[in-house]
């Protein structure tokens, strides 16, 4: 298997892309061994200098400490997703989990939630992140910012101009996104 890196906008931040659907569960972001059963991720987050893993349906982006330097680490990353295909594994994340539905939500939520699903989250995971709708107060909509897109330099500027902007312009009673 070939795996390709790909540079994100977050400078401790490496996408990297195996070709190949890799999960059929909703984007999730791991911090922590403990979070999680399964061998893969658990032996990404013990290299030294390794902060978090965040699977996406045909991608995983690794996200380092500024200490650390990518050519120490990128190609122990690499070795490990070949290793864990190679034993015949088709999936690193395969438990049909089902989505949070938008039941219980009033209309402005489900506008809200429809438009970061279409038109911001294909533009994040383009750079090896992902945003999850959390709720919405008073022309407040707090999202969670995972992958790349958490700690990268320029994620309170693409949340401002871009996500706040295009909220705004769908749903004019949108005053303010943040970031969890």
């Amino acid at each position: 298997m070939f795996i390709q890196t790909q540079k994100t906008p977050n400078p401790n931040s490496l996408k990297f892309l195996p070709g190949i659907k890799i999960s059929n569960v909703d984007s999730v972001e791991f911090l922590k061994k403990d979070q999680t059963d399964n061998y893969l991720i658990r032996d990404i987050l013990s290299i030294d200098g390794v902060e978090s893993v965040f699977l996406g349906l045909d991608f995983l982006s690794v996200n380092k400490n500024e200490k650390t330097r990518w050519e120490d680490i990128k190609h122990i990353v690499i070795s490990l997703i070949n290793d864990f295909f190679a034993q015949g594994n088709k999936f690193i994340l395969d438990n049909n989990l089902k989505s949070k539905t938008e039941e219980g939500y009033k209309d402005i939520e489900k506008k809200i939630i429809h438009i970061l699903e279409t038109k911001v989250k294909p533009a994040v995971a383009n750079d090896g992140g992902d945003i999850k709708f959390l709720n919405y107060s008073n022309g407040v909509v707090k999202v969670k910012l995972q992958g790349s897109c958490s700690g990268c330099p320029s994620s309170t500027i693409t949340l401002k101009r871009g996500v706040q902007n295009l909220l705004q312009h769908y749903i004019p009673d949108i005053k303010q996104v943040e970031a969890e």
